[in-house]
């Protein structure tokens, strides 16, 4: 009886992975072994993680590189088009992860269902001559939609948006989880972490070091002039002249322009987002398990300046955000820029909460 056993488990393990279901059902043959259990076993102890928008420019690398977190035990890849073959490539990957695909709009809600950590990069990618509010119309109602399904299926879990325009759909999803009775501020959090990436990397070739070695908290919004780095507090402390300060602050706001027109029509920023949405995304991870310490720049609902909404500093944990940091002593080209990005962003903010009051 116990060979009989271990052949159905064995028939049932592959047969899931051939054919990955939508929901659950038994196995044919066993009248005690259910597909979608089967689909778990063999993988590692951590945190069930969802990406929406897995097929996409951002999502494949993003899918990979998350594939290979330790701290992720189940990665559940949903997009409206092309999601078997994304899955079937990554989950040939041999590391602990064991990973589930979801096609279409029908099967949003079993790719969410049960999840710690959503990653949300879906969406049209900005083109040579569009600005992020060119993008608007069709991301926000992408982002609605799927924010709709967080909060019906896994209203708990943290959610990481990617989604441009950033400053204008973090509002959108507060509206809608406001909608729905699900809305914890500590548990929206807007991925600006590509302008710290880009900002750690230019200050470090100005300075001559290793951008691992450097730390630039980058405050305010995710576009244009809302993105405000804080050259004065840089970690290891340094100085700048006014010109320098000028071009690295120009440069670290226009890094994604900068992208758009090196790769002519190709496409945008999909590598060095991917990669800095993994770097956050494990910061989520390491804080859910409950490491100490972990602080990281984000677009939250915050109290740091009259906005409803801003980037700044927050200290990640179990909750989600479990602090977040003021922004400590400005120079007076911070407060000038400080000034334009709030002005900015307070018209972006209101965007995004009219596109679901409307």
């Amino acid at each position: 009886m116990q060979d009989g056993a271990d052949i159905h488990q064995r028939i049932a393990r592959i047969s899931a992975h051939l054919n990955p279901p939508a929901d659950r059902f038994r196995v044919e043959g066993s009248s005690s072994v259910w597909r979608a259990d089967c689909r778990a076993k063999g993988g590692s102890p951590g945190f069930k993680v969802a990406i929406l928008g897995a097929a996409g420019g951002i999502g494949q690398p993003l899918a990979m590189l998350m594939k290979m977190n330790p701290l992720v035990s189940v990665l559940h890849l949903y997009d409206v088009v092309n999601t078997p073959g994304v899955t079937a490539d990554i989950s040939h990957m041999d590391t602990g992860a064991v990973v589930r695909g979801f096609l279409g709009q029908n099967q949003l809600e079993d790719a969410l269902t049960g999840m710690d950590l959503v990653i949300i990069p879906a969406g049209v990618p900005r083109k040579p001559g569009m600005t992020r509010d060119d993008l608007f119309n069709i991301n926000a109602g992408i982002v609605r939609t799927l924010c709709e399904g967080i909060a019906k299926c896994c209203p708990k879990a943290i959610v990481n948006l990617i989604s441009n325009p950033v400053n204008s759909t973090v509002p959108i999803a507060a509206e809608v989880f406001k909608k729905a009775g699900t809305y914890d501020p500590r548990r929206l959090l807007g991925v600006t972490m590509l302008d710290v990436v880009r900002a750690n990397t230019f200050v470090a070739e100005v300075l001559g070091l290793d951008p691992r070695e450097v730390d630039v908290p980058v405050v305010g919004g995710h576009a244009g002039v809302t993105i405000l780095p804080l050259l004065s507090q840089v970690k290891p402390a340094c100085s700048f002249t006014q010109e320098e300060t000028e071009y690295l602050t120009s440069r670290i706001q226009n890094g994604g322009t900068e992208v758009v027109e090196a790769k002519a029509g190709a496409g945008s920023a999909t590598l060095s987002m991917a990669y800095a949405a993994v770097k956050f995304a494990d910061a989520c991870l390491r804080g859910l398990r409950g490491d100490a310490g972990v602080v990281e720049c984000a677009f939250v609902s915050s109290q740091v300046t009259e906005l409803p909404f801003f980037a700044s500093r927050v200290r990640l944990g179990r909750n989600g955000v479990e602090e977040i940091y003021p922004l400590g002593p400005l120079n007076e080209y911070e407060r000038v820029g400080l000034e334009k990005a709030k002005k900015e962003l307070a018209g972006s903010i209101e965007k995004g909460v009219s596109f679901v009051r409307k």
